[in-house]
C-alpha cells in the first residue's frame, strides 16, 4: 500500500503518533520516527521514545530512522524534511501528530503556556508543512495529515490553548 513512500510522523515516540509511524511501515513506508521525548506538557528531552520506534520497525523488517528536532522551530522542521531526503531520498507523507498539554483555566494560564501549546500545535502544522511544501509541488505528489481533537471542536475544561490551537 505505501511501497516506495517515505513519510515524516511528527510526535511518533508516543501515542498516537507511535501507532501511525507503526502502521505506516508495516504497510511498506519508510519513516522519520521524529520526537523530542518530552513530558507530556512539553518538558524534557529523552532520545529514548524514538529510538524505540525506529527499533521496533526494524526488527519488523521496516525501515526507520530517528529525528529529535523541535515541530515548534522551523529549523527543527527543515531538519527532518532533510534527514528524510538524506536517508531516504525523498519525502511523499508528513503526518502532525506532535503535541503538548498544559492545561490550565484561563484566568490562571501564563502567557508561556499559552505559546508553547499554540506554538508545538498550529506552529508545528505549518512548520513541517511548509518544510515540505516546495517538495511535494516538484514532484507533483504529497500527502499531508493533521490531527485535530474534539477540544478543538466544541472546547473543554482548562484547554482553551489547546482548543485554540486544535480548531
Amino acid at each position: 500500500m505505501l511501497q516506495g513512500r517515505v513519510a515524516i510522523v511528527t510526535g511518533a515516540g508516543r501515542g498516537i503518533g507511535r501507532g501511525v509511524a507503526k502502521l505506516m511501515a508495516a504497510n511498506g513506508a519508510k519513516v522519520v520516527v521524529n520526537d523530542l521525548g518530552t513530558s507530556d506538557s512539553g518538558r524534557g528531552e529523552d532520545q529514548a521514545p524514538a529510538d524505540e520506534v525506529v527499533g521496533e520497525i526494524k526488527a519488523d523488517g521496516g525501515q526507520a530512522v530517528a529525528n529529535f528536532s523541535s515541530v515548534a522551530a522551523f529549523e527543527g522542521a527543515t531538519d527532518m524534511v532533510n534527514l528524510a531526503l538524506k536517508e531516504f531520498g525523498r519525502l511523499d507523507i508528513i503526518v502532525n501528530v506532535a503535541g503538548i498539554l498544559r492545561d490550565k483555566m484561563l484566568h490562571k494560564m501564563d502567557p508561556d503556556d499559552w505559546k508553547a501549546v499554540i506554538d508545538v500545535h498550529l506552529g508545528g502544522h505549518y512548520n513541517v508543512t511548509r518544510a515540505a511544501i516546495n517538495i511535494f509541488r516538484e514532484q507533483d505528489y504529497g500527502r499531508i495529515i493533521n490531527f485535530t481533537s474534539t477540544s478543538g471542536l466544541i472546547g473543554n475544561l482548562g484547554q482553551t490553548n489547546y482548543g485554540a490551537a486544535k480548531l
